[in-house]
């Protein structure tokens, strides 16, 4: 249906479906309000092994098991990586259901500047000095939110640092992003696999007690998870990185529409401040590489 188009403008559908995609995802996790986040987290990595795996089997055969070979070491990194990402959800899913979505999007907002400042630490990146103004910006910003409101923000330094930290150790590892993720939810089953057996001993769970759009929703939260990953993937493929990191900033702008206009969370002047503060050093940040560019062409 799409094959009309030119490789930039499915690319450009595809980013703005998967960034879209995740914007709106606290709605889908509000729906699952009365469920405990563990539980949430637990189906959405037994799910999203199970659709993966089959989407995999679907594309590329039985023989996909053979490519899925791995030594120790990278299955020990995804191990860690895995739970990274686990703990990533489980703060965001904990946050949507305790009506705190505007720390979620701060998070994520943060994020890419974090993952800047990781990039330089840990690999030797160079940071210019507009990035270094963006980052100083995004710190005292947050610190300013976290004086008004007289507590350490503590989920959206864990939705960013998680992130961030994930990014990093994936970025090292030599291994394609729909496998590793398929690796990841394979390791983390087990534990969640135990977790959800006990919770059944004990009735301590929402799935298969009767409420068939609960058990529905659960499930579907492997789709939430897979749907958006493939389509960031074409994205990725088709489109630049400068652009892909520009549009990323979509998920938690509509994250951040929903907090305050659907779900009416505080948003008081100060907010206001923290959050404008993060904007501009998000604007220094993305403008940096369109001025070396410019300057490269101008050179040329």
């Amino acid at each position: 249906m799409l094959s009309h188009l030119s490789s930039n403008s499915r690319g450009l559908l595809a980013a703005l479906f998967a960034f879209g995609f995740w914007g709106v995802a606290p709605l889908y996790f509000k729906l699952l309000g009365l469920v405990s986040p563990l539980e949430i987290i637990a189906h959405r990595i037994i799910w999203s092994a199970v659709f993966l795996a089959a989407f995999l089997l679907w594309r590329d055969g039985p023989g996909f098991w053979r490519d899925m070979l791995l030594g120790p070491r990278q299955l020990a990194m995804l191990a860690l990586t895995g739970t990274l990402v686990a703990i990533n959800w489980l703060v965001f899913v904990w946050a949507v259901i305790n009506d705190q979505i505007l720390a979620t999007s701060l998070g994520y907002f943060i994020n890419p500047l974090l993952s800047v400042v990781l990039g330089m630490v840990f690999l030797g990146e160079r940071l210019s000095r507009i990035r270094w103004l963006a980052f100083l910006i995004a710190v005292l910003s947050t610190t300013y939110m976290a004086w008004h409101i007289g507590k350490l923000p503590w989920v959206a330094l864990t939705v960013a640092i998680s992130f961030a930290a994930y990014g990093l150790l994936r970025k090292q590892l030599e291994v394609g992003p729909i496998k590793g993720l398929l690796w990841e939810a394979i390791l983390l089953s087990i534990p969640v696999a135990i977790y959800l057996i006990y919770q059944s001993r004990t009735d301590g769970l929402a799935f298969l007690q009767g409420n068939s759009v609960i058990d529905l929703l659960l499930i579907g939260s492997g789709l939430v998870t897979l749907l958006p990953l493939l389509a960031f993937n074409v994205a990725a493929k088709h489109l630049d990185l400068s652009v892909v990191g520009f549009v990323q900033y979509l998920a938690p702008t509509i994250s951040f529409m929903l907090a305050i206009f659907i779900f009416s969370e505080p948003f008081d002047l100060q907010r206001l401040l923290a959050f404008c503060g993060i904007w501009f050093s998000l604007l220094l940040f993305s403008i940096d590489p369109i001025r070396r560019r410019q300057r490269a062409r101008m050179a040329v």
